[in-house]
């Protein structure tokens, strides 16, 4: 079967994986969030760059503990043997997203305000799917590209470096 080159393939092609899209997302989601929250400007840039490493650490969590195995249970019930490698992508894309939208237009409130409260329950509605959609976009048409296609760098390289010791 042919190997699949534009996903990881051991736990260190992992990490970096999920470091790239978790990095990129951070950096691109919250200051667009927090811009369209609290208006476009340097002050507002500022104050969110100095939450994002707490999101981040926040985000590679969720994502391990939480929509990882969660994922990793639905997809099964949606994907077919014959479904493509941009399907089972759109789709793990699809739910990781709605999974952690979900929780982070919650707890992204409380790092950002620096309090626990009920506000991100009463403006749930009106936040998550304006926080869903940057997201997916993001992931999507950013994040998610730029980490197969550094996976894949990574085992051309690798092949080519195989390829090599051959002779």
């Amino acid at each position: 079967m042919h190997a699949e080159t534009r996903l990881p393939r051991n736990g260190k092609e992992g990490i970096l994986f999920l470091l790239i899209i978790s990095i990129l997302s951070v950096n691109i989601i919250a200051p667009i969030i927090v811009g369209l929250e609290r208006g476009f400007s340097k002050e507002v840039y500022l104050d969110t760059v100095k939450i994002i490493p707490f999101m981040w650490i926040i985000v590679v969590l969720l994502v391990k503990l939480v929509a990882g195995p969660i994922v990793s249970k639905v997809m099964p019930k949606f994907v077919g043997q014959t479904d493509g490698f941009n399907a089972r992508v759109l789709l793990n894309i699809l739910l990781n997203v709605t999974i952690l939208s979900i929780l982070l237009s919650i707890i992204g409130m409380w790092v950002g305000t620096k309090e626990i409260s009920l506000e991100p329950f009463r403006n749930f509605l009106h936040n998550w799917p304006r926080n869903f959609g940057i997201a997916f976009w993001v992931e999507i048409l950013i994040a998610h590209p730029i980490a197969r296609f550094a996976m894949k760098t990574i085992h051309a390289r690798q092949a080519r470096k195989a390829a090599g010791r051959q002779f």
